[in-house]
């Protein structure tokens, strides 16, 4: 492929946000939603930073298998409905995989913090 480019690319700090995916091993996750398991293979992290704030983990969007074999999307809202927290009650285990996307992510200048009391 032939390709060029003028100019420096530079990202506005605004309303800016960066989806991060994670391959998850095979088996390493099971999710549970309405009394049923998914195998969970890949997650979407999405990652926003308003007015130039610090940036926040707003939803994971997990790639999952049912028992069955049919592939499903499951989303997970991490903030609460005020959103200045995160939501309450949500396994430990979405905050690792945050904390995986966000290092993935540290080399376009995400820095993040797992909330308090996670």
């Amino acid at each position: 492929m032939d390709l060029s480019a003028i100019g420096e690319p530079v990202i506005v700090q605004e309303d800016t946000q960066v989806h991060v995916g994670v391959h998850l091993q095979e088996g390493t996750l099971t999710l549970t939603q309405n009394g049923r398991d998914f195998e969970a293979h890949h997650a979407l992290v999405e990652f926003a930073s308003v007015d130039a704030r610090p940036w926040m983990a707003e939803k994971v969007k997990f790639s999952a298998k049912a028992a069955d074999g049919k592939s499903v999307v499951l989303v997970v809202d991490l903030l609460n409905d005020a959103c200045d927290g995160p939501r309450a009650g949500l396994p430990v285990a979405m905050w690792k995989v945050v904390a995986l996307a966000a290092t993935s992510a540290g080399d376009v200048g995400i820095t993040y913090q797992a909330p308090r009391g996670v």
